[in-house]
């Protein structure tokens, strides 16, 4: 970027580009001040949620494990039920220093279940009743101290090695986290429609992701364009196919305990639907951004080139981004299900019975319609950068 500066020994011409050099600068560092702002507002909204049942007159604590008790477990083979008994130190709260006795209760399911040992840290729940502990009911290890740690370190990291843009980078992670939790998930709970909610998210998201890139300028809105259109095709495309292949929205994991804990007026099918689009979004980003920058680097190369030109320049580099970006969300989606896959070749089941299967049926359809998704953002983004960035300039 050039730099203008007043002066003794400055043209008339630099002089008056000075206001032009202001007005790019403000653009650029504009939408950090946005994303802070937002950032802040999502830090200390409420969700409307905060007082759910469950854990009303509950006191949330750590623990530290002195001695556990497992005389109470049964195991049968594989699975463990029963119930452990662990004795606690409290490490922070009302009970801070008190050594209580917890309870850790086994279903039999290794995915849920957990055994402590002595030494570990568990978070736990007490219920109190007139001052007095009515039960310790212990949740899990505690882990938040680590996953801060995991966290500080990745940010710590994107900042050392990209500087302004790793730290524009983070800023977009943070609010793309607090969007969800502080907008998407509460007002999917409310029973508003998911896909029109989804589509107003995600469309913010690019908007502002994308603006922390380029800032406020012609590329950003060429990149938001492109990849704006590609997520709308996507959404038609999954609603489609959706209901041609007959999937119902309770394939999603937790779905049916989200139906029985009261929430039987959601519809589980739009909020699939709308997971679609928003799991695809962030490759649709990185691939506008991609072309968008390829084609800005042709025009500063070759300022009189034509929207055509550049256009075609554009789709040569989004052929060659479709050789990778085509497995991206399948290796996305797919590294979850190993064990599945593995179970249906233990068993012998046959490859048209495991297509057949409604769950297996969603996932192809979450992956391709998100890819078939991501294709057709190269095009939009060619055709609306080639466009913007040169202004219409005929070859």
């Amino acid at each position: 970027m050039r730099k203008f500066f007043p002066g003794a020994g400055s043209s008339g011409k630099e002089t008056s580009l000075l206001p032009a050099f202001r007005r790019e600068k403000l653009n650029y560092h504009l939408p950090v001040a946005v994303c802070l702002l937002l950032i802040v507002i999502l830090l200390f909204m409420p969700t409307g949620f905060e007082g759910a049942k469950i854990y009303t007159d509950a006191e949330h604590c750590r623990a530290r494990v002195l001695e556990t008790d497992n005389s109470r477990i049964i195991d049968t083979g594989l699975v463990r039920s029963g119930e452990q008994t662990c004795t606690l130190e409290i490490l922070n709260g009302l009970y801070k220093g008190q050594i209580l006795e917890g309870f850790n209760m086994l279903n039999g399911s290794l995915e849920q279940d957990k055994i402590f040992v002595p030494g570990d840290k568990a978070q736990v729940v007490i219920h109190a009743n007139a001052g007095e502990i009515t039960s310790v009911n212990m949740i899990d290890h505690y882990r938040v101290g680590k996953e801060a740690l995991l966290a500080l370190a990745f940010g710590a990291f994107l900042i050392f090695f990209a500087g302004e843009t790793g730290l524009r980078a983070l800023l977009s992670f943070v609010l793309t986290v607090l969007a969800f939790w502080k907008i998407l998930v509460p007002v999917y709970l409310q029973g508003i429609n998911p896909i029109w909610v989804g589509l107003a998210a995600t469309g913010l998201l690019t908007v502002l992701i994308i603006s922390l890139v380029y800032g406020f300028d012609r590329r950003a809105l060429a990149a938001i364009s492109g990849a704006t259109l590609g997520l709308l095709v996507t959404c038609l495309l999954g609603m489609l196919c959706t209901d041609q292949f007959q999937i119902h929205g309770a394939v999603m994991s937790y779905s049916e305990s989200l139906l029985y804990s009261g929430f039987q007026h959601l519809n589980l099918t739009q909020i699939f639907m709308a997971g679609i689009f928003i799991g695809s979004s962030g490759a649709m980003m990185d691939l506008a951004v991609d072309i968008t920058s390829a084609i800005c680097e042709v025009i500063e190369k070759k300022p009189s080139i034509g929207w055509r030109e550049a256009t075609r320049s554009g789709m040569n580099v989004g052929r060659a981004a479709m050789g990778t970006m085509t497995t991206t969300l399948l290796l996305a989606y797919s590294g979850g299900y190993i064990a599945l896959l593995m179970v249906f070749m233990a068993q012998g089941t046959p490859l048209t019975n495991i297509l057949n299967y409604k769950y297996v049926a969603a996932e192809i359809v979450d992956t391709l319609v998100g890819s078939f998704g991501l294709v057709l953002v190269a095009p939009f983004t060619a055709l609306t950068s080639g466009w913007l960035l040169t202004g219409g300039r005929k070859d």
